[in-house]
């Protein structure tokens, strides 16, 4: 990790125009392709959730915007971020937050990811709630949707990206998934976004 020197930073008017503004958050929402990446995760009998969480995860890592975080006065450059994840209980309507460390491997992740969204019992961990180098992840399968929103808080210095998924659904000979990012826009610009689905549709395409 590393502090920018707003001094310096070539963003620092872009981040100086958004940061002032009542609420700086906006969301894209899309649909992906996951024809390919599918049945690739279902022959290994990997949970397609947690491969999901370690696609967009791994991809969102490669886009260095989505890796800046607000921090009062300050802005910080994350070396890698992590997923923190809703998971529902068998049995359950009531869902935890699971955060999971993230691996070289879709494989080790999803196997790690699965084990321990199964273990937990609390809604969150007290040592997760201070950090923010995290992305948070959720998962709506009952549902399509075309737009989802989030709850945030009302502190203009949060900025962890959000990104989301819902039921997916066939579209002729393709399986499509509704597929959402929210982002604070003193960090994250259009490109950026565009970057990041890029990568992350390629990585769907390719996944062996």
């Amino acid at each position: 990790m590393k502090t920018i020197d707003l001094n310096t930073w070539d963003r620092a008017t872009h981040y100086r125009f958004f940061k002032t503004m009542a609420y700086s958050q906006y969301n894209i929402s899309l649909a992906l392709d996951i024809t390919h990446f599918l049945p690739m995760v279902r022959a290994k009998q990997l949970s397609f959730y947690c491969a999901m969480i370690f696609a967009a995860t791994h991809e969102l890592n490669k886009v260095e915007a989505f890796r800046y975080r607000i921090r009062g006065e300050q802005v910080v450059l994350h070396d890698t971020t992590h997923p923190s994840f809703t998971a529902l209980p068998k049995g359950s309507e009531l869902f935890n937050i699971v955060t999971v460390e993230m691996e070289d491997s879709l494989e080790a992740f999803a196997t790690k990811a699965k084990k321990k969204a199964e273990e937990q019992t609390c809604f969150i961990l007290d040592c997760v709630e201070e950090r923010d180098d995290l992305i948070y992840i959720t998962c709506i399968p009952w549902i399509s949707f075309t737009h989802l929103s989030h709850p945030v808080s009302l502190d203009k210095d949060e900025s962890t990206p959000r990104v989301s998924w819902g039921k997916y659904y066939s579209d002729g000979e393709k399986i499509m998934l509704p597929f959402s990012v929210q982002a604070h826009h003193s960090l994250v610009d259009g490109i950026h976004m565009g970057k990041y689905v890029d990568g992350l549709q390629g990585f769907l395409n390719t996944f062996k």
